[in-house]
């Protein structure tokens, strides 16, 4: 049975800051499919983002050459060990639909979890101990392949969506706690979701994002009758 896999994304820059260091990247998988590479570099602004785009460029090189998701992000790895020789990190997550196994992979070098939502199971989270990239040898990445159910969600954030608010840590934001008030409200629209994530995160820092912050919301719906792909983007400059 046919799915349609809605996939959204919300991104805003730290405050000042004239480039985010968070880069997300998008490729369409050899074999059928599609990958998302989000990365969030170590430091901020131009710094940042020229770790951040180190890492995805040499991931989606890779899955755009058929390399598997473990393999390309232990490449990514290597790649940033070697050329800042060990002295700078940086998180990646890749998202993917393997057309192939009909499954959803995803591959974790952050310590944020990832969220997970399945009609069935309900929701947890993909938050096993692991390592960013770039400066300790041997990092591998965590591995989830889970079935592409009707109704599944799947949020992926860099840290400054849960960093978001007091730096104390008091009354930091809980994104975590905000799907599930919106799972219960029964919104479960893929841009709604990570639109409302980032407004909340920027309203606890009063508009003024104290880090770089990306959401990617991945939901399975009903067959939609049709094969159009679309894609929209807005890029305010």
């Amino acid at each position: 049975m046919s799915r349609d896999i809605h996939f959204a994304v919300a991104k805003v820059s730290k405050y000042a800051t004239s480039e985010s260091g968070d880069t997300l990247e998008m490729i369409e998988r050899p074999h059928g499919g599609i990958s998302f590479v989000l990365v969030d570099g170590q430091r901020s602004g131009k710094s940042a983002k020229a770790i951040s785009n180190i890492v995805a460029r040499k991931a989606i090189q890779l899955l755009a050459e058929g390399v598997r998701d473990g393999a390309a992000a232990r490449a990514a790895h290597d790649y940033l060990y070697t050329n800042r020789k060990g002295k700078v990190s940086a998180t990646l997550n890749i998202l993917s639909v393997d057309a192939e196994t009909k499954t959803f992979v995803i591959s974790r070098n952050n310590e944020a979890p990832v969220i997970v939502h399945t009609p069935e199971g309900g929701l947890w989270l993909l938050d096993e101990p692991c390592h960013s990239v770039g400066t300790q040898r041997n990092t591998k990445p965590i591995i989830t392949e889970l079935p592409i159910v009707e109704g599944t969600t799947i949020v992926i954030f860099t840290d400054g969506l849960r960093h978001a608010g007091d730096l104390s840590g008091i009354n930091t934001y809980d994104p975590v706690t905000a799907v599930v008030r919106m799972i219960a409200d029964g919104i479960t629209n893929a841009q709604v979701m990570a639109d409302t994530l980032l407004a909340e995160a920027l309203a606890k820092d009063n508009g003024r994002p104290r880090d770089d912050i990306s959401v990617l919301v991945a939901h399975v719906r009903p067959e939609q009758g049709h094969d159009i792909r679309r894609m929209e983007v807005h890029l305010p400059l």
